[in-house]
């Protein structure tokens, strides 16, 4: 493996790539977006950037791109193993943690003794309740298995000409989690850091509180590095990188206007239980948490940075169950189209801020309508592209688009009383 100091291009400009969680959904969206930029954007060699910065989901396909692993064969792992490859299977960050329940739930006889003793003993100091608040530590920490992740990881990572150790790859990763008991950010990969394997720090980074149980290192716990920050796009700023792309797959849905687009049979989240209420509240809070991100950055850095994410009114990612075969193909090539049509829409804005940095939008490539993910990376048998119906639309989108470049009039998304278009967004410091 050759040092950091190698590269394969010319430097013209610093590049960095930061991307945040977002759990299988989160990594299968990323995935599509960055076959569409490698593809549109001329000059971007994806997999040899100045800098990787990931937290959770994006923690994974940070490592794997420097790494050497391309979008094309990331593409392929989610439907199909290559040869020598391991497939990317969501159902290996959902695999049950039988021991921690176990142990919890064998510590319920001693707790609730403890507790029944206590107020037995001092029936005046604490209520039943509060006493019987100490079964709250049977309760399991996380409910699945991370072991899984970091096994599964380690194994890619140790194939020929690739590495688990970020002091022998070819350029900066960092991967951030948060140190459970001090509530702050650590940098795995940066200096004094970067002797843990990338596989245990990616497992810490993706180890989201409720969900996974926090990963020791060191006699330290940490856990999901988004409860800090969503992108910690700074630390690549920091590094001083001139241009930055940014990948959130985190958005809160909007339903206004879903029964009648026949997207939903109810408006109404709340009707969908306690999971979708807390996906929405989290989403919602972790996109709030961005926007100021994005503002404190314009002030303090001279960079370019380009935001992707879902729109908000993107029920596909919201509501899509990734872990059917079918159901993560169309995540992925839905976020590979509409990353390309929010290329294009904002075309006019992008091809100048890419250019100051030596790259290339390609227009010919956005609107050329024979364009297919599963052509692309060689499985046109999952291509379930109508070409007829898919031309006209297609020609349909081209021709809005360039019709908003003729006029100067309020988006399609304002008009509906929705932020201009938040999945793509150019922030100039």
């Amino acid at each position: 493996m050759s040092s950091r100091a190698a590269s394969s291009r010319p430097r013209t400009a610093k590049i960095g790539l930061a991307m945040a969680g977002g759990g299988p959904a989160g990594a299968v969206y990323e995935i599509g977006a960055l076959y569409a930029l490698e593809e549109a954007v001329e000059g971007l060699p994806i997999n040899d950037l100045d800098i990787y910065v990931g937290v959770s989901a994006g923690a994974f396909i940070g490592a794997s791109l420097v790494n050497g692993l391309t979008p094309t064969q990331m593409v392929r792992a989610i439907v199909k193993q290559g040869p020598g490859e391991h497939p990317f299977v969501p159902e290996t960050f959902l695999t049950p943690s039988f021991r921690e329940v176990g142990k919890r739930l064998a510590s319920i006889p001693g707790l609730l003794a403890q507790a029944i003793a206590g107020y037995a003993r001092h029936p005046q100091d604490a209520l039943l309740g509060q006493t019987l608040a100490k079964l709250g530590q049977a309760l399991p920490v996380g409910l699945f298995d991370n072991e899984p992740i970091r096994h599964y990881l380690e194994k890619i990572y140790n194939l020929k000409g690739r590495t688990d150790d970020f002091r022998k790859l070819r350029r900066p990763l960092v991967v951030v989690a948060a140190d459970l008991d001090a509530g702050t950010a650590v940098r795995f990969g940066s200096e004094g850091w970067d002797h843990v394997p990338i596989s245990r720090a990616v497992q810490a980074s993706t180890a989201l509180p409720g969900l996974y149980s926090p990963v020791e290192i060191e006699g330290r716990s940490y856990v999901d590095g988004a409860l800090l920050r969503t992108l910690h796009a700074s630390v690549a700023l920091e590094a001083g990188v001139e241009l930055l792309i940014c990948l959130n797959p985190i958005v809160p849905i909007d339903t206004t206007g879903a029964i009648e687009a026949g997207q939903l049979t109810t408006g109404k989240l709340v009707e969908r239980g306690l999971p979708a209420v807390l996906s929405q509240s989290l989403r919602t809070l972790i996109r709030s948490r961005l926007d100021v991100g994005l503002s404190s950055y314009r002030r303090r850095f001279n960079a370019d940075i380009v935001l992707f994410e879902p729109l908000r009114r993107d029920y596909k990612m919201f509501f899509t169950n990734i872990f059917g075969f079918s159901d993560r193909q169309v995540v992925c090539e839905h976020a590979y189209q509409a990353t390309r049509k929010d290329l294009l829409s904002r075309y006019q804005e992008l091809a100048p801020a890419f250019a100051r940095h030596g790259l290339k939008l390609r227009r010919d490539v956005l609107e050329d309508p024979s364009r297919d993910l599963w052509v692309g990376v060689g499985l046109p048998h999952l291509s379930r592209r109508r070409h007829s119906t898919l031309d006209v639309v297609t020609r349909l989108d081209r021709a809005l688009a360039r019709l908003e470049e003729w006029v100067d009039d309020p988006s399609e998304d304002e008009a509906e009383g929705e932020p201009s278009r938040p999945s793509l967004r150019l922030v100039k410091g």
